[in-house]
Formats: C-alpha cells, sequence, structure tokens
C-alpha cells in the first residue's frame, strides 16, 4: 500500500494554520507508540546535555520530532534533512511563523551521501532506515557527523513481522508499506553494522509487542487501508477514533511499561 498520498492529504488538512499544524503533533505523539518510546529516549537523553545541543534529525518527514527536540531546551539546534523539496518548504515555513527558525532549519539531502565531520551531539532516525537500500553507508556518515561521545537514535521495525509484512511463498514478502525496501531488521543484524560503521557500543531492544501491534492495527493500518480505499472515509475518521483511541492510548502505556522478549518494532542506540 502506498503510505505517501495518505500522508500528503493528511499533511495538507493540518498545515491550514500553525495552531492545527501543532495540534497535529500532539495527536500523533499521543496516537503514534513510536512517539511514545522516542519521546521516552528523548527526554533521557536531555537529562543529561546541561547546554544546547546540535542534532540531526535524519529523515525529518512532517518535522514533528524537531518540533519536540526544540521544546526540550531553547538552546537546542536541529538540522533536518530529507529528500522531498515540498516537505522541506513547507517545515522551513512552518518553523519560521512559529519563531523558531533560528532553532531549526530544514535541508532537502540525501542521507546516502551526507556528511558534516564530528559535528553533532545526537543523531535520530525515526522510521526511515527501512526505506534506504545502502543502509551502511548511511551508518558510516552518522557515524562520521556525530562527535565523540554522541548518540544515534533509530527507531525501524524488526524482521518479526515489522512493516506488517506477510509471506507468499517461500521467498516473497510483502510489507503493509510499499516504500519500504526491507520489512524489517534482524536485531543482531543491526547491531553489526553499526558496529562495522565503527560504533563503540550498541544497545538494541523490541518494541510493539503484542499490546502495540494491537494498537497500530487499530491506530494506522485498518483507518489508512480504508483511506486507501477510499478518501470518503475522512468523514467519519472522527468518529472512528473517538471509539478506539481511548483503547490505543491503554495499549500503547502498555506496551511502554513491557519488556518484550519479541516485537515488531526495534529501538537502537549507537555510541560514537
Amino acid at each position: 500500500m502506498q503510505y505517501d498520498p495518505i500522508k500528503k492529504s493528511l499533511g495538507k488538512v493540518f498545515n491550514a494554520n500553525p495552531l492545527l499544524r501543532i495540534l497535529f503533533y500532539k495527536m500523533l505523539d499521543l496516537l503514534l507508540l513510536r512517539a511514545w518510546h522516542i519521546r521516552k529516549e528523548l527526554k533521557r537523553w536531555n537529562r543529561f546535555v546541561t547546554q544546547g545541543a546540535r542534532i540531526m534529525d535524519a529523515g525529518s518527514g512532517f518535522g514533528q520530532y524537531t518540533y519536540f527536540l526544540t521544546t526540550l531546551n531553547k538552546n537546542h539546534e536541529v538540522l533536518a534533512l530529507d529528500v522531498k523539496e515540498e516537505q522541506i518548504a513547507d517545515c522551513n515555513q512552518f518553523f519560521q511563523k512559529i519563531g523558531k527558525s533560528q532553532q531549526a532549519r530544514f535541508e532537502k539531502q540525501d542521507l546516502t551521501t551526507y556528511t558534516q565531520a564530528d559535528s553533532f551531539d545526537l543523531i535520530i532516525s525515526i522510521d526511515v532506515m527501512e526505506h534506504i537500500l545502502e543502509d551502511e553507508q548511511v551508518f558510516s556518515n552518522f557515524h562520521q557527523s556525530l562527535k565523540d561521545g554522541g548518540l544515534l537514535l533509530i527507531s525501524t521495525p524488526s524482521d518479526l513481522g515489522g512493516s506488517d509484512s506477510d509471506h507468499h511463498g517461500e521467498d516473497e514478502v510483502h510489507g503493509f508499506i510499499d516504500e519500504h525496501v526491507r520489512d524489517g531488521y534482524n536485531m543482531d543484524d543491526i547491531k553489526a553494522k553499526l558496529e562495522r560503521a565503527g560504533f563503540s557500543r550498541v544497545e538494541a531492544a523490541y518494541t510493539y509487542g503484542k499490546t502495540g501491534s494491537l494498537a497500530w492495527r487499530l491506530s494506522m493500518k485498518y483507518p489508512i487501508s480504508i483511506l486507501n480505499w477510499s478518501k470518503l472515509f475522512f468523514i467519519l475518521l472522527p468518529f472512528y477514533y473517538l471509539i478506539t483511541f481511548p483503547l490505543c492510548l491503554v495499549l500503547n502505556y502498555l506496551d511502554m511499561t513491557t519488556h518484550h522478549k519479541a516485537g515488531t518494532g526495534l529501538m537502537v542506540k549507537a555510541y560514537k
């Protein structure tokens, strides 16, 4: 299924004014389980940052996490990178409107070629690496761009059902999102790739256990599948979430507070 057209349609609705855009971010933070995990890790990292930090948002999308980082510390400087010109222009315009253009700058860049040696205290890559074939080159670029002691934080699907992949025959696998070049990472494989890129310590943990996977289906898979079939579902979408939203919040909380022996997501931390 093509996910980008749905995201583009949602973006148009909430880009009407800055307050709607911020409301959209807040809704995503509550609805998306990955946002719960990422915000938790970023808050934990931020506790040890006494002054402002230089941060790269590698694959910034709507700018949701860039915005959150600017709220953690007014001295943080975020360079947000993406390959989509329209999205870059839109985010720069939004951050200028809300008076945060000095804190956050968006640029069109290719992560397979972009480096800025020893420049960043933190790099985040949220649901991006599953879209990039040359992942080891990107990991190497991240390592070069981090300062000594810097942290790379990655959220990505795992190979244990990540991308909600369905198997068709022995070798054929189809994920829910067509834009993915891989349906998920093996935990040992991604750790080995990051170590080969030069990272001194790599930690990985599963996210999206049973409760989280159910929350994802209710909050994302089912409504997006219906929207992909008919845009008329936009009219009914508020009523759908009125029913499912409270349950999704409970499921997200349970996933956050449970240690998972397996899961369809991975949260990876790599230190330089």
